[in-house]
């Protein structure tokens, strides 16, 4: 049974983090929420990181409610995601902060 909810929230989150689009970002605390599931937003991360590499959900638009990257460690995705942000017209300042009141999704706008 509880290998059916873990796949229902990761279901759930993938299908919120597709909703956002290029140019924009969301937060692990945003998904958390828009799948109903408030708090979870380690849960969230966790998710995003065991998505496959060839993946279609655009993990590299969420991050931290600082408006920062959330590495822990793995320093080649940290990479992979400011480049991929960076593609998307994304500019980070010196210290490594989207400025969220201009990037962030407004998830009361977004098409279901």
């Amino acid at each position: 049974m509880a290998g059916n909810l873990e796949g229902g929230f990761r279901e759930r989150v993938a299908a919120a983090v597709r909703r956002v689009p290029a140019g924009r970002v969301t937060t692990y605390g945003d998904v958390a929420g828009i799948i109903g599931n408030p708090g979870a937003a380690r849960q969230v991360g966790w998710a995003l990181s065991a998505l496959p590499a060839d993946t279609d959900v655009p993990w590299h638009r969420v991050i931290n409610r600082q408006g920062t990257l959330s590495l822990r460690g793995d320093l080649l995705r940290g990479d992979a995601q400011r480049r991929r942000l960076e593609a998307e017209g994304q500019v980070f300042d010196e210290a490594g902060r989207l400025d969220l009141g201009a990037v962030r999704w407004r998830w009361d706008d977004a098409p279901s």
